[in-house]
């Protein structure tokens, strides 16, 4: 980058201070007008905290932000946006019971005399907005009835009713499908084009390497060093990360497989799923992948009891159940670590101690009162088991980093000694260093007898951690693959509806 242009924004000597902890040390950032600036680095780095600082959320302790070489103070999100700078958030800000038109223009409706809205103006902007985006819902649309994926581009949307000079995508396609990525990718070189400087949050290398400049890496609240996208790789970036490189390339299972744990014999669910059938050994992991739509997560919602089948059975250990409910599948050893972990699978305002106890603590009362000994035990069991690092069990959940969650989630469903395990999208929104843990901890959980579901977008993922890989394609199981007869190649063509064993 030319040393000669002027940075759309510069962040100097950012320190930030919480009681007991400093969770930015002097973090310096420069963004350049054009400039797609990853900024990588594990879960509790201090990112969120820096963009926060950067939004008018926190205030620093030291340090000064400029736009355009000129010094400002952040005070609000609301004037980071009046000074261009515009942020897309991972989390969902967003109100159901509004239109999409509402939603984007929130606090800046257009007005007519005695301050009435202008629905007419209103819906014309958010409709234009909308073509660029190439989406199948209108201004008019109410936000709650869109899904996760919909809701986000709504986000998205909302960055483009300014002119900004800078924009933060915080985790932009955790749920979006491929045909939304690509959308995605079209807007932000849209707006690249157009001079915006542009910070993308993101734990997915592929997009990293496909779309940004320069790669930017915080590591213990501090600045580890800046890379040129086209001169570095994914080990390096990673070495930065966490201080060490890491292994992930496929370890053949060295423990015996058991008996049949689950089986599915003709599932169906309207018009969701259909005729699938599938099994699942005690030992082994079997993956689920395939486009969003699938039927993936149905299927593992069946299997816990939370919707009901159409057709076909569930079978444990041989034996036909069935479950009207997810405390049914929970009596029978069936657990389900849920594809939301902050929106299904955590109480964010609970410490960790009851999160993880919380299913259980009908059994760990002593007298009129739960047994507070029994759920610390718990939790210090499973802390230690899953190295969940936390100061202690009065931590608030919430202010956990996205790996230490997952591991309470897993850690609340183990303590349930479950003879199945299924985990949906066990890494989403998670660092590589995390992402590494929890796929070391499910091979070790097959290992010690469990049978796990693992359900996955990541192809990188689904085949790393997996004995077999189940390929979905609109609700039905178009292949079944070993880990020795699966390849990148074969499992597209089966996501895609095209049977590989078919094709000459």
């Amino acid at each position: 980058m030319s040393t000669s242009v002027t940075p759309v924004l510069r962040l100097d000597g950012i320190v930030k201070t919480f009681p007991g902890v400093k969770a930015l040390d002097g973090v310096s950032l420069t963004v350049m007008p054009g400039e797609v600036h990853a900024l990588m680095g594990e879960n509790g780095a201090g990112k969120s905290t820096l963009m926060k600082v950067l939004g008018g959320i926190f205030a620093p302790n030291e340090g000064q932000i400029f736009i355009a070489d000129e010094p400002v103070q952040m005070t609000s999100p609301l004037q980071a946006k009046s000074k261009g700078v515009v942020f897309i958030h991972q989390e969902l800000s967003l109100a159901d019971e509004l239109s999409v038109a509402e939603n984007i223009f929130l606090g800046e409706l257009p007005r007519k005399s005695l301050g009435r809205v202008d629905w007419l103006t209103l819906y014309d902007r958010t409709d234009r907005i909308l073509k660029t985006l190439n989406v199948g819902f209108n201004a008019r649309t109410r936000v709650g009835d869109l899904s996760i994926a919909n809701q986000q581009m709504v986000e998205i949307a909302r960055a483009l009713t300014v002119d900004p000079i800078a924009v933060i995508f915080d985790e932009p396609t955790a749920s979006l499908t491929d045909a939304e990525k690509s959308v995605l990718f079209d807007v932000i070189a849209d707006l690249k084009g157009r001079g915006v400087g542009i910070i993308y949050i993101s734990h997915r290398m592929e997009e990293i390497f496909k779309i940004t400049d320069r790669i930017s890496v915080l590591r213990d609240g501090q600045y580890r060093g800046t890379l040129d996208t086209a001169h570095t790789n994914e080990d390096e970036v990673t070495q930065l990360m966490i201080g060490r490189s890491l292994d992930l390339s496929r370890k053949a299972s060295s423990h015996e497989v058991g008996e049949i744990a689950l089986e599915a014999r003709n599932l169906s669910c309207g018009s969701l799923y259909q005729d699938v059938s599938f099994t699942v050994r005690r030992g082994e992991v079997v993956g689920f992948y395939g486009l969003v739509g699938a039927g993936r997560t149905e299927i593992a919602e069946t299997i816990f009891g939370l919707r009901e089948p159409s057709g076909g059975e569930i079978l444990l250990d041989g034996q036909t159940v069935q479950f009207r409910s997810p405390i049914d599948a929970i009596a029978r050893g069936i657990s389900l670590v849920p594809e939301d972990r902050k929106g299904q699978g955590l109480v964010l305002g609970m410490n960790c101690r009851d999160n993880m106890t919380l299913p259980q603590v009908g059994d760990l009362v002593a007298g009129p009162f739960v047994s507070d000994g029994a759920e610390i035990a718990i939790f210090d069991q499973y802390r230690d088991k899953l190295d969940i690092r936390t100061p202690g069990w009065r931590q608030t959940v919430g202010n956990l980093s996205g790996g230490n969650q997952q591991k309470i989630v897993i850690g609340k469903w183990l303590s349930m000694h479950p003879s199945v395990l299924i985990v949906d999208e066990p890494t989403r929104g998670i660092d590589v260093g995390s992402k590494a843990e929890i796929h070391n901890l499910i091979r070790d959980l097959a290992a010690q007898g469990y049978a796990v579901v693992v359900i996955s977008s990541e192809m990188p993922e689904v085949l790393h951690v997996s004995d077999r890989i189940v390929a979905m394609y609109q609700g039905r199981i178009i292949c079944d693959f070993t880990a020795e007869t699966v390849t990148e190649d074969n499992l597209i063509q089966a996501i895609s509806g095209i049977d590989p064993r078919k094709v000459a």
